[in-house]
């Protein structure tokens, strides 16, 4: 063998020990991942309630609201999972309707008329209840009484028993940043989302019903909603906040 063939055998050998060198695209780490529906960005954080404790946040041990995420996060330490924003508040930073936390029942069910989203009837409920959430309208929540462990109301649904909100049009006019929470029938899996632009009330509504799977989702809130995922290495700064949803471990 000629040295010129020997030195072309020697590079086709060693070709692929170069390409199994080339390091693998870095897996994102906890619950949360990207999603596209209809062209758009989201993020969606998973949570399975046997693996992991999905539960409320408002008030420190000092009495007053954590605020921000980053203040929640610093306190959980890296048992925290994923955080976001969980339901419209006052200028007090205090929930505007029901709010649960490890089973005391700290704000009323509210059942009032008035403007805004929260009053876009039917507004809802989330809850956890041991390794099970559930997402119901106030009035379907009001008759079953599931006394949760944890329970935040907001508005207003964005899917009812497989069906988008009748007063959510397909695409209206208003875009915000929004986020929400459906549940899997098997009341096991929590599924948040957070849009990464601007979206219409109906596009944020069939992500969840056509894209998540979700028979029953409610919308938190818009324009202050923030994320926190570590595993993504994001920890969003956004307006003071009032009550927090997070995972953390058991």
């Amino acid at each position: 063998m000629t040295r010129l063939a020997l030195l072309a055998a020697c590079l086709l050998l060693s070709a692929p020990l170069v390409a199994s060198a080339e390091p693998a695209p870095a897996a994102s780490k906890g619950p949360c991942r990207a999603v596209q529906s209809e062209g758009q960005p989201f993020t969606v954080c998973t949570v399975d309630l046997r693996r992991e404790r999905v539960r409320l946040f408002w008030l420190g041990p000092d009495g007053l609201p954590y605020s921000s995420l980053g203040s929640l996060a610093d306190r959980q330490g890296t048992r925290l999972s994923f955080a976001m924003n969980a339901g419209m508040y006052d200028k007090g930073q205090a929930p505007v309707g029901l709010y649960v936390e490890e089973g005391r029942e700290l704000k009323g069910v509210s059942t009032a008329n008035g403007p805004g989203n929260f009053h876009l009837k039917p507004n809802g409920i989330f809850y956890v209840k041991g390794d099970r959430a559930g997402v119901m309208d106030t009035a379907r929540y009001l008759k079953a009484k599931p006394h949760p462990d944890f329970a935040t109301q907001s508005g207003p649904m964005l899917v009812i028993e497989g069906k988008i909100h009748p007063k959510i049009s397909e695409d209206g006019p208003s875009q915000k940043i929004r986020n929400g929470v459906g549940v899997r029938d098997d009341g096991r899996t929590a599924i948040f989302a957070i849009s990464e632009q601007p979206v219409t009330f109906g596009a944020f509504a069939r992500l969840f019903k056509n894209e998540l799977g979700c028979r029953n989702a409610l919308f938190l809130d818009g324009s202050v909603s923030s994320l926190y995922a570590p595993g993504l290495g994001r920890s969003d700064l956004s307006r003071p906040l009032g009550p927090l949803v997070g995972a953390v471990a058991k």
